[in-house]
Order: C-alpha cells, then structure tokens, then sequence
C-alpha cells in the first residue's frame, strides 16, 4: 500500500492566476492533508483587527502597557469567527497540534490568556478562519497549476513581514514569482 503524500507542514503558495479574493497572492500553512481533504490557513491576509482589540472583544485583561498591535490574519473563507494560533515553541497548552518539531497550532484560550500575560510563546500568529478543500480536491487544484508546495519555513512564517510571505515562500523552491505566467499549459 503506497503511503499518501501529505503537505501536512508544507506552504501553498497561490500562483498568479488564482484570482480569489481569499487566496489571491496567499500564502497557506496546511494544517492537514490526507485522503478525506484537507485544511491550511492563510498566514499573509490582515484583517483591520489588532491583538488588543481582540483582547478587548474575549474580555481577557491586560496590562496598561500592552502594546498589542500584532494585525490578526484573515485565514480563509470557512468558520471566520474560529481562531487558530500558529506558535514556536509547540508548548502545553489545552488545545494544541504539534505540526513540526519547531511549529503547532492551538485553538484554546489559554493560550491567548497566556500571551496577553507576555508568557506565552515567543513566535506567534493570530488567526481567523481557516480554508478547507474536500476529498481530492486540493490535489486536484494542484493539477490544475492554482498552487505551488513547499515545505514550511518558521523564518517565513514568523519573522517575514505578511506583505512579503508570498514571494518569499516562492524563493524557498528557486521562483520569482513575478516573472510566472498567469496561464499554464499541460503536454
């Protein structure tokens, strides 16, 4: 039985021609991928909403200093109200994945509760919505050149600024992105 290439831990990376206003020029982290579908959150979308204001809207207290302008990602089109925080280091919180050794995913509280305290981990980013493709269905758009894949990268995840997360995720596999077709041929 052959083993399901997974891009679990991988970078979609949108090419030119995907015109979607929720995927265009995107960068998406998957979270899963197997054969029933697969989920990824979009990691250089920002919403107008800044981490103190998200704060302010849960009720979790913070400091009078807290600075708080961290912009929350808008991760895609499904579930905008769900919240995910993609961190470094995995950490034991109540509600976490680990993605890599170095990157994981939680979706509780307590870490939130934990960040606006300035203990909780030191790589974070906040986000809302995720994207979610059914049975086949990314591979299939994979086929059709609306994606490239590469492996994660947390310098990119965590240190880029989001407004260059797409070309830089391009970089890691050797392509300006710029210099792509929006079309595509298949021989």
């Amino acid at each position: 039985m052959t083993k399901f290439p997974s891009l679990k831990d991988h970078f979609l990376i949108a090419m030119p021609n995907l015109t979607d206003p929720n995927f265009f020029q995107s960068v998406t982290y998957v979270i899963e991928h197997n054969e029933e579908g697969a989920m990824g959150i979009v990691i250089n979308h920002p919403l107008e909403v800044d981490l103190k204001e998200l704060f302010d809207h849960l009720s979790i207290e913070v400091p009078a200093d807290f600075a708080g302008k961290k912009k929350i990602m808008a991760g895609g089109p499904v579930q905008v109200e769900r919240g995910f925080i993609i961190h470094s280091p995995p950490g034991n919180w109540e509600s976490t994945i680990k993605l890599s050794n170095d990157i994981a995913v939680t979706t509780s509280q307590d870490i939130l509760t934990a960040i606006s305290k300035d203990q909780g981990p030191d790589d974070v980013e906040l986000i809302l919505g995720y994207a979610g493709w059914g049975a086949g269905q990314l591979d299939q758009e994979i086929l059709e050149n609306s994606w490239l894949s590469v492996p994660s990268n947390s310098d990119i995840l965590f240190h880029t600024p989001a407004k260059d997360r797409w070309k830089a995720a391009a970089k890691l596999i050797g392509v300006d992105i710029n210099q792509l077709s929006a079309f595509a041929g298949h021989s």
